[in-house]
């Protein structure tokens, strides 16, 4: 091509413009942006990534590395990323990420158990994990101090954090048959439930901790009373057989109540923690606790068989004590065996209040005479029987004026009251002397001699069969002759009776020839010497 070509009309010129090495080409701003979304992902996955942490778990039961949840309120706040065991091969690490959401719920007094199917205490408990799988829960303490390693429960809690109520410390000698989760009565309403227990450090007795729920709780008082209320009570002691439950609960897994007593003054609400006396049953719990106490010992020297310890003391039917202790002494000197029972005497049940309900119980110097001088008038101790039934005996405080005389010895650390024996032994030894007086009855000779009357008696009705009974036997066929005769002399048709009724009318005409004779010689007297004479015409 020539200039002119080059140089005609109509054709565009091109003209080279040089690229800047800066520009980027529209090609590369996907990867940029993805570049960019990544990164802000990641940024927002930095920030919203919450805590790691550790725990510890006895076995591993139920939880899988990738897959377990740990759950609050039913909400997912953290996944088990690693399960390991520890170095010593004792215990299962469970490594976990929590959510953010969760950091401030990581305490120290927080907690986690891993929720599986249980039944415990009488309540049913992971029934939901049976199709979903076992998870992780968690129980956020109140604690202020942050942490990231924690123990889990082998148990889930009986009780969450924060619930309303008070917890109260029971002191016990046994557990009995419960359990935690066993419930609290009050009123035979359940108001609560058995949250942990203990055995004492040296071994003597169990601590158990109970948590009442709001608003039951402030019907514990300080002078509110606890006792078993587990299964069936039978009890039989000296007023019969007696069978008590709390309900059907309690009956099968056991369980506590309690109440005030009747005549308490106390209204004000317990402190939480507050320490109670565990008793075995209601009985017990609502036992009169005196005040003052007076030990005595009580020497029997008969059978205390029946008799146990918590018996009642009885003076005229108010119990005014009760058995403390029975035991056995042997008293080298005499060779002789006794039975001493220690016995705990309330005074205070014996001295009369003033009519503005204080008591007006005596010193210890002043009861000790007041003894002296009811020992000194009779007063005595006798165990009697309380049920012919159970067998159970009791002892009765009653004066015995006849009894023989006796005195208190304080020397001794626990003073001796003076006894009688029992109704029982005093029938016991009126049998044996009656058996001794029959055994001195010569029942052998009586007999010997009994064989030979009867040997005489058959003899005798020998005689009588043959010799007596005929002549019998004919005199009383002529008895019976006599008799048949003397009835028909008797009868009103009868010769005898006519003629005897003929012989009547003759003796009463003459009885009143008789009158009219001595009638006229009433009138005549000189009839006597001259004779009857005639009427003059």
């Amino acid at each position: 091509m020539n200039k002119d070509e080059n140089d005609a009309p109509g054709i565009p010129t091109a003209v080279a413009v040089k690229r800047s090495k800066w520009r980027m080409q529209l090609v590369w701003l996907v990867p940029l942006v993805a570049v960019l979304i990544a990164g802000w992902l990641a940024a927002q996955a930095i920030m919203q990534k919450g805590p790691t942490i550790t725990i510890s778990f006895s076995t591993g039961e139920g939880i899988e590395a990738g897959k377990t949840k740990i759950k609050f309120k039913n909400v997912d706040i953290g996944t088990i990323k690693s399960v390991e065991l520890s170095d010593d091969h004792k215990t299962v690490l469970a490594s976990a990420e929590m959510s953010r959401s969760a950091s401030s719920m990581l305490v120290d007094d927080t907690r986690f158990w891993v929720v599986r199917p249980r039944i415990s205490g009488g309540t049913v408990s992971g029934i939901g994990t049976l199709l979903s799988g076992s998870h992780i829960g968690m129980d956020v303490g109140t604690a202020q101090n942050a942490r990231r390693d924690f123990v889990g429960l082998e148990s889930p809690p009986v009780l969450s954090s924060g619930a309303p109520g008070r917890e109260f410390v029971l002191k016990s000698g046994n557990i009995g048959s419960l359990d935690i989760g066993s419930p609290v009565f009050f009123r035979r309403l359940q108001v609560g439930q058995i949250i942990s227990y203990a055995l004492d450090p040296d071994g003597a007795g169990m601590t158990l901790h109970v948590f009442v729920n709001a608003p039951y709780d402030k019907y514990v008082t300080n002078d509110t009373r606890f006792w078993h209320a587990s299964g069936v009570d039978v009890t039989l002691d000296t007023t019969g057989v007696k069978l008590n439950t709390e309900s059907l609960v309690s009956i099968l897994i056991g369980g506590l109540a309690f109440e005030n007593p009747p005549d308490t003054t106390s209204k004000a609400e317990a402190e939480a923690r507050h320490p109670y006396e565990l008793f075995v049953d209601r009985a017990e719990a609502m036992k009169l606790h005196d005040a003052i106490v007076d030990k005595y010992v009580l020497d029997f020297k008969e059978s205390v068989r029946g008799l146990t310890v918590g018996a009642p003391i009885d003076f005229r039917g108010i119990v005014i004590g009760e058995v403390s202790a029975i035991r056995t002494h042997f008293d080298p000197a005499k060779r002789e065996f006794s039975i001493p029972v220690e016995v705990s005497i309330f005074p205070e049940r014996l001295v009369a209040s003033d009519d503005s309900g204080a008591s007006s119980a005596s010193t210890s110097s002043e009861r000790k005479a007041i003894t002296e001088d009811l020992v000194s008038k009779g007063l005595r101790a006798q165990l009697r029987t309380a049920s012919l039934l159970t067998g159970q005996l009791y002892i009765a405080i009653d004066f015995f004026p006849v009894a023989p005389k006796a005195t208190v010895d304080w020397s001794k650390g626990t003073p001796q009251l003076p006894t009688v024996p029992g109704n029982l032994q005093g029938l016991q030894d009126s049998i044996t002397s009656l058996v001794a007086k029959l055994n001195k009855i010569p029942f052998e000779g009586i007999s010997q001699d009994l064989r030979k009357t009867l040997g005489d008696a058959d003899m005798l009705m020998n005689t009588i069969n043959t010799d007596v009974a005929p002549e019998a036997k004919t005199t009383l066929a002529a008895a019976r002759e006599a008799l048949t005769s003397a009835n028909r002399a008797l009868q009103s048709d009868s010769p005898l009776q006519q003629s005897t009724a003929e012989t009547m009318r003759e003796l009463s005409r003459t009885a009143a020839s008789f009158r009219s004779l001595a009638e006229y010689l009433e009138r005549h007297p000189e009839a006597l010497l001259r004779g009857k004479t005639e009427d003059k015409q």
